[in-house]
């Protein structure tokens, strides 16, 4: 039980909070995260994995080469100055090889027969008697042909370390003959959920009790990046529980997030457990954001742990600013960053010196621009503002305001529409 004194220094409030950028300098200096180890796993299931390792291509792709289109493979010399009232006359041939004066017929990836250095597309040439054929057009050594190795070269990289897989990706590999491919583990990822309010998905609905959001939330934002959620549950606000169960969670994760019970209330125990639980404990609590101000960061058994806020879309930017950027270095893809775009803002925006605001919009095009249209409610516990939003701006903590029209940097996370 708290100490009445506790009680009301609690209730005052933060005294003071730390700007985000030195509050996330602060976590990477005090923890010094490292890439996590590597596995070796089926390309067929690498798809998102982050590539441990630079991927070097071991044979030319093409390993020949082949036509570029449907065609004829010719030596280009003989079809110098053809043209429609010119045509030039080739024999038809059907051997591996092509000498002074014949045609071979090819499809697109066809193997070009020996001598062949050009290839004339089917709608320039007519087949006559004779088996015989008519080109109507001059090509150059080269034209319509794909040289050895025009894809890529025995000894390039094929894909660079730190690349997260795309479809495309896996296709060099494969005809590449990779099989399989190292990549960096899936970083394992505690949710802890604190608060006594809180019940599962399913469970009964009682008065006061609300569902545990935020483990869906977190979760799929940890899917999201690759990594690996393991979900420890619910614990009610208590003390000695709060501390045992992270303290057991710490065992078998590489990071620990918790969410509730972060702020100054009465019932926000999680900082003081978390601060007593080893050393160097709590190194930020509080930082100079909206939504997300009562996000905490600690190391304890050196290990971080990120305890977010309640309000799931506070939640959810605490974890875009801290969680995220961390995750991403484990991964070794830390260059990894949402996609942007540039659009105008649809309004006049109020906001506060010394705090990092997070503007949730909605983007959509019209005449060839876009435009950001913020979202009339900005409440963190009110999760229809990101599931209506294309994106977020940031509001740098040295603006009072954004102006109609303004030209800002959107970060995307949902769809653009068309207006």
């Amino acid at each position: 039980m708290l100490h009445e004194v506790d009680k009301l220094v609690r209730l005052k409030g933060f005294a003071s909070v730390m700007p985000v950028e030195e509050a996330l300098q602060c976590l990477f200096d005090r923890l010094k995260p490292s890439v996590l180890e590597s596995e070796l796993i089926p390309l067929g299931d690498s798809l998102k994995r982050v590539v441990a390792e630079n991927l070097i291509a071991d044979r030319d792709v093409p390993p020949f080469e082949r036509s570029a289109m449907d065609g004829y493979a010719v030596k280009a010399a003989d079809t110098f100055v053809a043209s429609e009232t010119n045509p030039r006359l080739l024999q038809l041939v059907k051997g591996k090889s092509v000498s002074k004066g014949e045609a071979f017929k090819v499809w697109t990836g066809s193997l070009m027969p020996k001598g062949a250095d050009a290839v004339v597309m089917l709608e320039y040439a007519r087949e006559i008697a004779g088996n015989r054929i008519e080109v109507i057009v001059s090509v150059t050594p080269g034209d319509n042909v794909s040289p050895r190795g025009e894809d890529i070269h025995k000894g390039e990289i094929a894909v660079e370390k730190g690349t997260r897989l795309r479809p495309e990706d896996i296709g060099l590999l494969a005809a590449l003959g990779f099989k399989k491919v190292r990549v960096v583990r899936k970083p394992r990822v505690g949710i802890l959920s604190t608060g006594s309010e809180l019940v599962e998905l399913g469970a009964p609905l009682k008065p006061g009790k609300i569902i545990n959001v935020n483990r869906f939330v977190v979760s799929n934002m940890i899917l999201e990046l690759g990594g690996e959620p393991v979900y420890l549950g619910i614990v009610k606000d208590d003390a000695k529980e709060i501390a045992q169960r992270i303290s057991e969670g710490l065992e078998n994760v590489d990071v620990l997030l918790t969410t509730g019970g972060t702020s100054v209330g009465v019932a926000d125990l999680v900082p003081e457990v978390v601060n007593s639980l080893g050393r160097p404990g709590v190194i930020v609590h509080g930082a100079a954001m909206r939504p997300g101000k009562p996000v905490a960061i600690a190391i304890v058994k050196k290990k971080p742990v990120i305890m977010l806020s309640g309000y799931p879309v506070a939640a959810l930017f605490g974890f875009e600013t801290f969680a995220r950027p961390l995750i991403l270095t484990m991964l070794g893809a830390p260059h990894e960053m949402r996609p942007t775009l540039k659009a105008r803002l649809t309004r006049n925006v109020a906001s506060t010196l010394g705090v990092r605001v997070y503007l949730r919009v909605r983007i959509y095009e019209k005449d060839e621009e876009y435009y950001a249209d913020p979202i009339g409610t900005h409440g963190s516990g009110i999760l229809t503002t990101m599931t209506k939003a294309s994106g977020y701006v940031i509001i740098p903590e040295n603006r009072d305001k954004l102006s109609k029209g303004e030209s800002v940097t959107v970060y995307l996370t949902g769809s653009i529409w068309r207006k």
